[in-house]
């Protein structure tokens, strides 16, 4: 298990986190999503023990993972841009982590090449940011990581190799009991992986909660009167944001529907109808919460 308690780190005067709570439980799949600079990447590298944090504490199965070789051999971090040394290939980097990992298998190295066909003998920085991806995921895979930690691995994949990839993640979570952090800009994508989902904004925790629910707790609502209405006619509802064409007004609620839609009813419109977000449209109404709203960006 994952337990972060108070999680600070600053790098000079800028707050990357900034005591941030979260536990992840084992045999999960976390997507972490947010604004940029929102401490993403921060929190993957101090699970990972690439950081040292300022305070707090974050702990797995519980030692801290920072200069510890017990709790780094059964985790694997693929950055967002990953390492590799000039000369590296996809035959000597196995051959280096054969040895630094205590998990290595050889049987998932030969499925892992199978299954995404590399040319081994090949320099990987001479691949295609695509193929140097892939290459990093195998060489993940094959550890046999009891934690693996995931920066914007999908930017690059193709359709094909996305759908692998979340196949193969599924399945070491569900036989292995593999617990995923994962943080990416690809909702779509998240939406298909992840048990729960962790908002990050500002260093903050702004949602967290299992993607189920998530859901559930948001509904985008169409309505339409007669007559021209004023934005406050809603302002006894549980509205996110709100705008409107002409009589025609787009909601979007937090809650379920059996709780809001008596006091909609209640307004006489001409009709109403109301769907779920998926969970692009659920981060963007939670950012405008924070803040970070589309409309004042320049």
């Amino acid at each position: 298990m994952i337990e972060i308690s108070g999680l600070t780190k600053k790098f000079d005067k800028i707050t990357a986190l900034d005591a941030l709570d979260l536990t992840v439980q084992n045999g999960s799949v976390t997507g972490l999503i947010g604004s940029n600079g929102g401490g993403k990447s921060t929190l993957l590298r101090i699970l990972a023990g690439v950081f040292r944090h300022d305070s707090g504490s974050v702990l797995i199965d519980g030692e801290r993972p920072f200069d510890n070789p017990k709790i780094k051999g059964d985790c694997y971090f693929v950055s967002d841009y990953p390492f590799f040394y000039s000369d590296s290939t996809l035959s000597n980097t196995a051959a280096l982590y054969r040895r630094l990992y205590p998990h290595w298998s050889e049987e998932e190295f030969e499925r892992c090449c199978a299954m995404f066909p590399i040319d081994r003998k090949q320099k990987i920085l001479n691949m295609s940011k695509g193929m140097q991806r892939q290459a990093a995921l195998i060489i993940a895979l094959s550890t046999c990581p009891k934690y693996l930690f995931l920066d914007e691995i999908f930017d690059g994949l193709d359709a094909v190799v996305r759908l692998v990839l979340k196949r193969l993640l599924a399945e070491r979570v569900d036989a292995q009991q593999m617990t995923v952090v994962i943080a990416s800009h690809n909702l779509r994508e998240l939406e298909d992986l992840c048990d729960n989902i962790c908002l990050l904004h500002r260093g903050k925790v702004v949602v967290e909660r299992d993607i189920d629910s998530l859901r559930e707790n948001y509904r985008k609502v169409q309505i339409g009167f007669s007559q021209p209405q004023e934005d406050a006619i809603f302002e006894h509802v549980p509205v996110v944001s709100v705008w409107h064409s002409g009589n025609v007004f787009n909601l979007t609620l937090k809650g379920k529907e059996e709780d809001f839609m008596p006091q909609l009813e209640a307004l006489q419109p001409a009709f109403i109808s109301a769907m779920p977000l998926t969970l692009e449209e659920v981060f963007i109404s939670e950012m405008e919460a924070a803040g970070y709203d589309a409309n004042h960006i320049c």
